[in-house]
């Protein structure tokens, strides 16, 4: 890493640290990410990866205290930061954050909520990016908005596109809880590969063990024998 993505990297450091959540300080964040270097980029990302992490867990440790606005506007801050990094895992968990809290802001308002679209798209980026469980998270709100339009009462009825698109997105999140079965069933499988290689590295290591014991035993054997000889054929010669 060079001397002046160090500096680059100090500088946005010291941005976070200094709770400075605004493009400005993704602008920085973008100026370190510029190398022809690819090398360099894959350690310049895991460093930054590295601080983001830490930074986002330090400050979503005190939103409690903050408003929804000021809490969302630090939630979108990161989840355009991990985009740059290419954290997408930490991306798309923020994500959510910060449609929940939108969700929290806006339900009052009559066209200001998150819409089942909204919820639709996360739920498709995270299955694209083999984050199930997060998706069925987002396929759930999803299906929760269309339902509390249904709701409102008989003017909100569902329209036969709806209908349609109510079957979609429960057809995809059939498709996803069996994507996370298939998965599990794969972890399982790798694990239990895992422990049967260990059982057998074990196995071969106790029998070489045993062999050479084996050997050991009869090579000592072999010896006394040639020894018992020995000493014979030298009480022969004595007596001769």
């Amino acid at each position: 890493m060079s001397g002046s993505t160090s500096e680059a990297i100090a500088l946005f450091r010291s941005q976070l640290q200094s709770r400075r959540f605004d493009d400005r300080t993704l602008g920085t964040l973008e100026s370190v990410l510029v190398t022809r270097n690819v090398q360099s980029l894959i350690e310049t990302r895991a460093a930054l990866r590295e601080l983001l992490r830490s930074e986002a867990s330090s400050v979503m440790g005190g939103v409690s205290v903050m408003t929804v606005d000021e809490k969302l506007r630090i939630v979108q801050f990161f989840v355009g930061a991990f985009a740059l990094v290419g954290d997408i895992e930490s991306c798309l968990a923020l994500k959510y954050e910060a449609l929940i809290l939108r969700e929290s802001k806006y339900l009052q308002f009559d066209g200001l909520q998150v819409t089942y679209e909204e919820w639709l798209t996360f739920a498709n980026d995270s299955i694209d990016n083999g984050f199930f469980p997060i998706a069925i998270q987002g396929i759930e709100k999803a299906l929760q908005c269309i339902q509390i339009n249904k709701l409102k009462g008989p003017e909100f009825a569902m329209s036969s596109v709806e209908e349609h698109i109510v079957d979609y997105i429960k057809n995809l999140k059939n498709i996803t809880i069996s994507l996370i079965e298939k998965n599990s069933v794969r972890v399982q499988s790798s694990e239990y590969m895992k422990r049967k290689d260990i059982q057998k590295q074990a196995s071969i290591s106790r029998s070489r063990k045993a062999n050479q014991i084996a050997s050991s035993v009869f090579r000592s054997a072999i010896e006394k024998r040639n020894m018992q000889k020995l000493q014979r054929s030298q009480g022969l010669q004595e007596n001769w």
